[in-house]
């Protein structure tokens, strides 16, 4: 049976994230559905909040059961959600039901995109074992860039159709690519290695270019949840999450505000931010595989902390613009790393899983960062006591990133030690195969 290439694995990866991915689009529909139905703002937002509530959850829930299918037939079951969900809210739409849409949208649609979006991570980990961030990296990407491509293609067709035909032309374009997707991304075959590969067993035969370092551990699921590292890394992703989402969310309005920015060039800072979110994925997760995944996130919250406090008092326009695009990369970063970082930490038996049980802090990071936003506003009358908090909130992140780097340090040395000691022993474990 002929290989398949490892590069269009990745490729199925891209393009079932990209069409689950539009919701990050979502705000386009929120002024048409508002003149159509008279629904206001915030009861169409709701959708969103649930659609990512679902996700965060489904992905908990359904990550072992997304292992034992395998990447094929569970980027089926996410088409067939996603696309359903897409569907429902077109007809949600033509009748002007908005229990229907919340349901459709954000649960149904929401089981959909929390089983897309563990799909790929594993196989691809599998499949780049000697390029960890990158492989996961050009996969979650293609999660960043699509509010950039769909926003456009979704005001288009809402300009030249009715809103639930819109919605049904879309669903039906989901499920077509998803389903293509589904049909060539598979696990590698047992004991795959790409070329120029080093084995870990390997390692200290060769030279430090090629080195590649084992995994901390090869933990199931819940062998994973009873280690400190997992709720190191689930509370570093909840504020990296709450604080993204809650800029990303008050983003035009907050520079028309602080630094007086005209009221298109805002609208046209919000792609900016699409395209910072999307480049951040891939550059920050390839970096990783260089500079590694604990100082990564490290450096990520020096930047987010220093560059959040920094928000609060540029009053230039274009850096106040180029300071929060910078810290918008770290927010894209801080996902497309963690696959990479879990395989790390807890090896790749059921990498699926690990990662559902830790996209739970997006689940509640997406309700509590955009609500720690409105409410400080609502309390203060300006964004810049929120940019405080969030100030502060990465600064404890970095002192979690800092006791995670150190425990990691710990396990590294004992495992090595170990490992020594084992040579002394026997000989022979030392040897090659």
């Amino acid at each position: 049976m002929k290989l398949k290439n490892r590069w269009l694995i990745a490729l199925s990866g891209v393009c079932l994230h990209l069409c689950i991915g539009s919701v990050y689009a979502y705000s386009v529909m929120i002024i048409p559905l508002g003149d159509l139905w008279g629904w206001g703002k915030g009861d169409i937002t709701i959708a969103f909040s649930i659609a990512i509530f679902f996700l965060g959850f489904s992905a908990a829930f359904l990550g072992r059961a997304v292992e034992k299918m395998g990447p094929g037939k569970s980027a089926k079951v996410s088409g067939l959600f996603y696309s359903l969900g897409i569907l429902g809210t077109g007809l949600a739409v033509k009748i002007g039901s908005l229990p229907l849409f919340w349901i459709c949208y954000g649960a149904i649609g929401g089981v959909g995109l929390g089983v897309g979006y563990i799909t790929p991570v594993s196989t691809l980990v599998k499949w780049f074992p000697d390029r960890r961030g990158l492989a996961t990296g050009m996969a979650i990407m293609g999660f960043g860039f699509a509010s950039l491509i769909f926003s456009n293609v979704m005001a288009a067709m809402f300009q030249v159709m009715d809103m639930w035909l819109a919605f049904v032309l879309l669903s039906a374009l989901y499920f077509c690519v998803i389903m293509a997707a589904s049909l060539y991304i598979a696990p590698p075959p047992a004991g795959y290695t790409p070329k120029g590969f080093v084995p870990p067993h390997e390692v200290e035969q060769q030279s430090r270019k090629n080195r590649i370092k084992k995994d901390l551990a090869y933990m199931t699921a819940n062998e994973a949840l009873r280690t400190r590292r997992f709720y190191y890394i689930w509370i570093m992703l909840f504020i990296n999450i709450s604080c993204g989402i809650g800029m990303i969310s008050v983003a035009s309005p907050m520079a028309q505000e602080l630094v007086g920015l005209e009221t298109m060039i805002a609208a046209a800072l919000v792609g900016y931010i699409g395209l910072s979110n999307g480049l951040g994925r891939i550059l920050w997760a390839s970096a990783s595989d260089y500079i590694g995944r604990a100082n990564t996130y490290m450096i990520f919250f020096i930047i987010q902390a220093a560059g959040y406090f920094a928000l609060a008092h540029i009053t230039h326009p274009m850096l106040f613009q180029v300071v929060l695009l910078l810290v918008i990369t770290c927010y894209g970063g801080g996902f497309a790393t963690l696959p990479a970082f879990l395989g790390d930490m807890f090896g790749t038996k059921q990498l699926g899983a690990v990662h559902g049980y830790v996209l739970t802090a997006w689940a509640m990071a997406g309700i509590v960062g955009p609500t720690i936003m409105t409410r400080v506003l609502d309390i203060t009358g300006s964004y810049i006591g929120t940019i405080y908090i969030y100030s502060g909130m990465f600064a404890f992140a970095f002192l979690v990133s800092c006791a995670m780097y150190l425990e990691l340090k710990k396990k590294r040395s004992a495992m090595e030690l170990a490992e020594q000691q084992a040579n002394q022993t026997d000989p022979k474990s030392s040897m090659p195969g």
